[in-house]
């Protein structure tokens, strides 16, 4: 059954690595990205506030911990749980803006910062939907391919007889080990 559930290191390394960018990303855009006047407001660098926080740091986290878990994983439960909080976290980025109003304040990670009406559009891509839409991608992508690559076959031990011997049958023929060999073939799967 062990055998059952291990899979190859590298069936999650390359979304898990992708999953853990994009969730760092989602954690230090918000500060850092007044330096480079792409920001939410309060448009000044290394701002706290607790709408940063449920909203952009706590998911950034957790992506960064499901993409870790699933690029380290052996097990197959474990590179699921972790492409399956990729997931979730991806999916608050996308939608967290906009369901947080029913609980707090309107607009509790503040206004897209930019002077034009396409900056705007690309902080809220950048920082919230197209965040969250890629990494609900990604995380379910890795998710596919776990559950689609069969596991990691468990090495069966064989014992081989020496070519050329003869055996007697019970019946008085007498065969060779290769005509025994092709009688006592199985298929293990």
């Amino acid at each position: 059954m062990v055998a059952m559930l291990r899979i190859r290191r590298s069936h999650g390394i390359s979304g898990g690595v992708l999953l853990a960018l994009l969730g760092i990303w989602g954690s230090l855009i918000p500060f850092v990205g007044p330096y480079f006047h792409y920001a939410y407001t309060p448009d000044k660098a290394w701002t706290y506030t607790t709408g940063r926080l449920w909203l952009e740091i706590l998911p950034g986290a957790a992506a960064l911990l499901g993409g870790l878990m699933l690029a380290v994983a052996r097990g197959r439960h474990t590179a699921l749980f972790g492409a399956f909080v990729g997931l979730v976290s991806g999916a608050w980025f996308a939608l967290g803006n906009v369901v947080a109003p029913l609980w707090t304040t309107v607009a509790p990670a503040g206004v897209p910062a930019g002077s034009t009406t396409l900056m705007r559009a690309m902080e809220q891509i950048g920082f919230f939907t197209g965040l969250g839409v890629v990494m609900v991608f990604v995380a379910a992508a890795a998710a596919g391919r776990l559950t689609a690559v069969p596991s990691v076959p468990a090495e069966v031990p064989v014992r081989r007889r020496p070519a050329g011997r003869v055996r007697a049958r019970s019946a008085g023929a007498v065969t060779t080990d290769a005509d025994a060999d092709r009688a006592d073939t199985r298929v293990i799967g």
